[in-house]
C-alpha cells in the first residue's frame, strides 16, 4: 500500500498528487527529500528514508520534473521501481506538448488529470509482482548428490582417492620426457630405486612404515648437523649504542620526570625557553582572524602549454579537415543519454579515487551527476566532457557548503550573555592530532579575547596531561596576564591518569562556570571506532555533560577509512546514548592538510557521509596554522589533472 505519489517541478510547483492512506500530508517527507538530497547533490541513490517512510524518486531533467513515491519502510514493495518508471513515461508523454509549447505558463495554468491513468498503472504493477512464481527448492533427484552411488563414496583405509592417483599419473607422464634425456649415470640410480620399490612390495605394511620412519629421522639428523656447523663470519659486537642527536640535550636528568611527586604541577616542570616567532609563524597576520584555505591553481601554466609556438608553421590537413577536427565532440541541441556520459563518468570516478575520495562516495557522486544530466538538452557549442565536469564541480561545491554554518565566535558570545561557558568536545581515533589542534583553537579563541579552560580528559595515554600542560604554558607565555589586565587567559584542569573522563569533564565545566571562563575545551582519549567499551565511555561523556559542540578530528590522509570512522562514531554515539534524540557529531576538524598536496578527497568523503561542516582545517605546526574551509579552493585542487 502506497502512502503517497506526487509529481512536482524543480521550481517547487506541485503538478499532481495521490494520497493513498489517511494521515499526515506528504509535505514533511518531500521537503526533507528536497533539503537533504536534491539540494545537496546526493542523488546517487534513488531512495531516501524519513522517519517511518521510505521515499523513492526519479528526475526528469528534460522537463525539470521530480516523481516521488512514499511507503512504509517496513514493507517490501517490489513493484515500486516499475511503477515510478511507468508513471514517468506515461505522464511525460501525455503532457509533452504543454511542457514544450507553454513552458512555465503551462505548469502554472495547466490541469493535470492523471488519477485514472495512475490507478491503471498501479493495478498493472501490483499484478505483475503477483504473477512471478516463488522460487522452488530443488528436489533430491535434481541435485548432484543424487547422481553419486554409495560405492563411489566409500573409502577404504590406506587407499588413496582417485583424483590424487590421476594427478600423480599425469605428473608421471610429464616426467617421462625428462627421464628419457637423463644421463647414463642416473640410470643406475633409477635401477636401485626400482629394486628398492620391488623390495617394498614384498614387505608388509608395518615394515614399510618402519623403514619410512627411519629414513625420515635420518634426513632430519643430517639437516640438524648442517645447521649446527659454525659459520666463518666474524660475530658482531653485542650491545646497542644510544643515538646522540646534534641538537639534543646531553643531560638526561633534565628530561626525567619519573620521580616527580606532584601530578604534573607547573612548579615541578622546568620552564621551557622557546622562540615566540616559531610558535606564531607569520608575523604579518591579523590577530584573531581565521583565514580561508588557499590553493594556487596551475591554470596559467596549462594555458601556456596549450598555446602553440607562432614561429612554427601550422600543418594543414587539407580541405576543411581542421575545421571539422575543431568541432569534433561538440553536441548541438541534443539531449544527453547515459551512453554519452558513461565514458566520461568512468574517467571522473577514477580521477576522484586517485585524489583520495572514498571509492563508494566517488561512485555515488558520479551516479548523482548522471541522474542530474540524463535527458538534459545541451547547448550548441558544448562538449559532453565539459558539461559533465561542470556539473561535477557544482555538485562538489554544494557538498562542501554546509546546511548549517557553525559560527563558534557567535555561539561563544551568546553563551556569555547567558553567563555560562561554551563547551567543545574533541573526539577521534588515535594519533590524528586532537591535542595539537585543540591548542591551535585555544590560541585563536584567546586572540579573540575569550578565556579558555582546557579539560584533560585523556586519562589513558601516557604523557597526554603533560602535553596539554606544555601547550598551556606556551600559550600563557604568548598571552601573559599582564597583556589582559591581570587575567589568566588559559588554564589546565586535570586530575591525573586512570580517572573517569566524564566526571573530570563535569568538574571542569563547573569550575569554569564558577571562575568565569568563556570556553571549555574537552580533550578525550583517542579510540578506534571498533572498540565498544571506549565508544561507550565517549557516549557517556557526551550524554552526561551535553557539550555545545562535538567535533570529530580526522586526518586528511585517510581515504576509505574516513567513511568507516565517521559512520561508526555516529552509530556508537547513537547506540550507547540513553536519550531519545542522541547527540551526534556536529562538525569536523580536518588535520594534516599540509601533507597531502592536491589529494584532498578526504574532505569530500567526510562531508558527504555526515552532512556536517568542516569547521577548522589544520595546515601546519605553529599555533597560527588554522584555517577555515574554502569549498572552491578544495574543488579546484580536486579537479586538477
Amino acid at each position: 500500500m502506497l502512502d503517497f505519489f506526487t509529481i512536482f517541478s524543480k521550481g517547487g510547483l506541485v503538478l499532481w498528487c495521490f494520497q493513498g492512506v489517511r494521515g499526515p500530508a506528504a509535505t514533511a517527507p518531500v521537503n526533507a527529500l528536497i533539503r537533504s538530497v536534491l539540494l545537496q547533490e546526493r542523488g546517487g541513490n534513488n531512495s531516501f528514508t524519513h522517519e517511518a517512510l521510505t521515499l523513492k524518486y526519479k528526475l526528469d531533467n528534460q522537463f525539470e520534473l521530480v516523481f516521488v513515491v512514499g511507503f512504509q519502510k517496513i514493507l517490501t514493495l517490489t513493484y515500486v521501481d516499475k511503477l515510478i518508471d511507468d508513471v514517468h513515461k506515461e505522464f511525460r508523454d501525455k503532457y509533452r506538448n504543454e511542457f514544450q509549447q507553454k513552458g512555465a505558463l503551462g505548469l502554472l495554468n495547466g490541469t493535470f488529470d492523471f488519477k485514472d491513468d495512475f490507478m491503471r498503472l498501479l493495478r498493472d504493477a501490483e499484478e505483475s509482482s503477483k504473477v512471478r512464481a516463488p522460487t522452488v527448492m530443488k528436489t533430491f533427484e535434481q541435485s548432484l548428490k543424487s547422481q553419486k552411488t554409495v560405492k563411489c563414496m566409500i573409502e577404504t583405509r590406506g587407499e588413496k582417492p582417485k583424483e590424487k592417483v590421476k594427478n600423480k599419473k599425469n605428473k608421471g607422464s610429464k616426467k617421462e620426457g625428462t627421464e628419457a634425456v637423463a644421463a647414463p649415470s642416473k640410470a643406475s640410480a633409477g635401477d636401485k630405486q626400482l629394486s628398492a620399490a620391488g623390495d617394498k612390495e614384498e614387505l608388509t605394511k608395518d615394515e614399510i612404515l618402519q623403514k619410512n620412519r627411519e629414513e625420515f629421522f635420518r634426513r632430519h639428523m643430517k639437516a640438524g648437523e648442517k645447521s649446527r656447523s659454525p659459520k666463518p663470519d666474524a660475530q658482531k659486537e653485542k650491545g646497542k649504542k644510544p643515538r646522540v642527536w646534534d641538537l639534543g640535550n646531553s643531560n638526561a636528568k633534565v628530561l626525567d620526570y619519573s620521580n616527580s611527586a606532584t601530578n604534573g604541577s607547573a612548579e615541578a616542570c622546568p620552564v621551557e625557553e622557546f622562540d615566540p616567532d616559531m610558535a606564531l609563524g607569520d608575523k604579518n597576520r591579523e590577530p584573531g582572524r581565521l583565514y580561508d584555505l588557499e590553493y594556487e591553481s596551475d591554470d596559467e601554466a596549462e594555458e601556456e602549454k596549450v598555446v602553440q609556438n607562432p614561429s612554427k608553421p601550422s600543418v594543414k590537413k587539407g580541405g576543411l579537415g581542421g575545421m571539422f577536427g575543431m568541432l569534433k565532440g561538440l553536441v548541438g541541441s541534443k539531449s544527453l543519454t547515459r551512453g554519452d556520459m558513461d565514458p566520461v563518468l568512468e574517467k571522473m570516478k577514477d580521477h576522484l579515487i586517485a585524489k583520495n575520495v572514498a571509492a563508494e562516495i566517488a561512485v555515488q557522486l558520479c551516479e548523482s551527476v548522471a541522474k542530474k544530466l540524463e535527458g538534459k538538452v545541451m547547448g550548441t557549442f558544448t562538449t559532453v566532457t565539459s558539461t559533465v565536469k561542470q556539473a561535477l564541480q557544482e555538485a562538489l561545491v554544494q557538498i562542501l557548503q554546509p546546511q548549517r554554518r557553525v559560527d563558534v565566535l557567535r555561539d561563544v558570545m551568546d553563551a556569555q550573555r547567558h553567563r555560562r561557558p561554551y563547551v567543545i568536545t574533541f573526539c577521534g581515533v588515535n594519533g590524528v592530532g586532537k591535542s595539537t589542534n585543540l591548542a591551535k583553537i585555544s590560541f585563536w579563541l584567546i586572540e579573540n579575547g575569550f578565556s579558555v579552560l582546557i579539560a584533560a580528559c585523556d586519562t589513558f595515554r601516557a604523557g597526554a596531561v603533560e602535553q596539554l600542560r606544555t601547550h598551556t604554558r606556551r600559550l600563557n607565555a604568548l598571552h601573559p596576564p599582564e597583556s589582559h589586565g591581570g587575567r589568566t587567559m588559559v588554564q589546565l584542569y586535570e586530575k591525573g591518569y586512570g580517572k573517569d573522563a566524564a566526571g573530570i569533564a563535569m568538574e571542569a565545566i563547573s569550575y569554569a562556570r564558577n571562575q568565569g571562563f568563556d570556553v571549555v575545551l574537552v580533550d578525550t582519549a583517542g579510540r578506534m571506532q571498533d572498540n565498544a567499551p571506549l565508544m561507550t565511555a565517549l557516549a557517556k561523556l557526551i550524554a552526561v555533560n551535553a557539550p555545545d559542540l562535538v567535533l570529530f578530528v580526522g586526518e586528511a590522509l585517510v581515504g576509505n577509512e574516513a567513511v568507516d570512522q565517521l559512520v561508526k562514531f555516529n552509530k556508537a554515539l547513537a547506540d550507547h546514548s540513553m536519550a531519545q534524540t542522541p547527540r551526534l557529531i556536529d562538525g569536523i576538524v580536518l588535520t594534516k592538510f599540509d601533507t597531502i598536496d592536491d589529494k584532498v578527497g578526504a574532505a569530500i568523503s567526510m562531508t558527504y557521509i555526515t552532512s556536517k561542516p568542516i569547521v577548522f582545517v589544520g595546515t601546519g605546526q605553529t599555533y597560527c596554522d588554522l584555517r577555515s574551509l574554502n569549498a572552491k579552493a578544495v574543488v579546484a585542487a580536486l579537479m586538477k589533472a
